[in-house]
């Protein structure tokens, strides 16, 4: 045989199997991340009538063989939040799952699809949906009507006491959750411009900026004086966003809060939370829960306001990468244990065991 064929044979050779274990690779790339995304529960696609309005929801339930569950109802942050939240709320139903609760979520309105829209909202508007939901789940057979609970992060703050407060609940995880609009958002103002590393002259232009933008709300400015006032520089700004701001931007949970008194609440705070001034929150729901001796309260040092580790989501490639293969750890170590011990404490009356002690 030529020595030239013979060297090609081989060279074919090398390519083939190169090309092999490529696919071999690949092929258990593709396994894992399925297997890592896959999770211990039951999902199914519910519909639920609130007035004129649709709910477009996802109902994830135990796999247990037990016949009726308690139920755990979500309650979105700020956004155009679809039901899973793109997938990232299947952990948290897991570890609920496991606990032996169901999850109930759903789109915005005008996300994925569902009628309506969530910037024409105010925060009572979502109150009454989520008590419309609950009301839905009540007539179910597979779910507890005793132990229907809430959990809901960030500009939920302001929707939890408001559902409590029309419909019994159980208890309440509350994840990042803000209290005063107005505090809140002059607390993220400066946290972000000084993780930028902003100037004292840009710091006090974007705070009269800002100052400016509460006196245009305070006499019920529209978008377009909001736009001339700013002289065309709206960071952003939309006309339906700015309606959404206006009807909302007196919120304050201070009060609402009374309607958790005697409800078991755990609260859980992230250590760089540059959106909600925790140190604020805590001291305001201790001030309003602590004497019903119900609140728990969990403070995850390496987190960010999402509750996500902070050396992951500073990263698009590990936040994807974790997405993808450990979807599981994209949360603060002991996030998901906590949720689960907080659930297996409860009882049917909605009492809660005492936990271990706090970090």
């Amino acid at each position: 045989m030529c020595p030239k064929n013979r060297f090609r044979r081989r060279g074919l050779g090398v390519v083939v199997w190169s090309l092999v274990t490529v696919l071999v690779v690949a092929a258990g790339l593709v396994g894992v991340v399925l297997w890592q995304n896959s999770y211990d529960m039951n999902e199914q696609r519910v519909t639920i009538r609130h007035g004129g309005h649709t709910l477009n929801g996802v109902l994830a339930t135990p796999r247990d063989g037990r016949d009726r569950h308690g139920l755990i109802v979500y309650v979105h942050g700020d956004g155009p939040v679809d039901a899973t939240h793109d997938d990232g709320y299947k952990p948290l139903w897991e570890a609920n799952a496991e606990a032996g609760y169901a999850s109930l979520s759903w789109d915005k309105p005008g996300v994925a699809g569902a009628p309506g829209d969530w910037l024409d909202q105010s925060m009572d508007d979502r109150a009454d949906e989520a008590a419309a939901a609950i009301a839905w789940a009540r007539t179910r057979p597979d779910i507890d009507g005793d132990r229907i609970g809430l959990w809901g992060a960030s500009q939920a703050g302001w929707v939890l006491p408001k559902i409590a407060a029309r419909t019994p609940v159980s208890f309440v995880v509350a994840v990042s959750p803000a209290v005063n609009w107005l505090r809140q958002g002059r607390y993220n103002l400066l946290a972000e411009l000084r993780a930028e590393g902003a100037s004292a002259a840009r710091i006090k232009a974007e705070v009269a900026k800002s100052d400016t933008t509460r006196q245009l709300l305070d006499r019920h400015a529209t978008f377009e004086e909001y736009v001339k006032a700013v002289r065309g520089d709206t960071d952003g700004m939309t006309a339906d966003r700015w309606g959404f701001i206006s009807r909302n931007y007196t919120a304050d949970a201070t009060r609402d809060l009374r309607a958790l008194r005697g409800v078991p609440v755990l609260l859980a705070l992230a250590g760089h939370d540059v959106n909600v001034d925790t140190a604020d929150t805590e001291r305001t729901y201790r001030s309003v829960l602590d004497a019903g001796g119900e609140l728990r309260v969990r403070h995850y040092p390496e987190a960010t306001h999402s509750l996500l580790k902070q050396s992951v989501e500073r990263s698009d490639l590990k936040i994807t990468l974790t997405a993808l293969f450990a979807p599981r750890s994209l949360f603060a170590d002991g996030f998901l244990d906590d949720q689960r011990r907080f659930l297996d404490g409860l009882d049917r009356a909605g009492t809660v065991a005492s936990p271990r002690p706090g970090r």
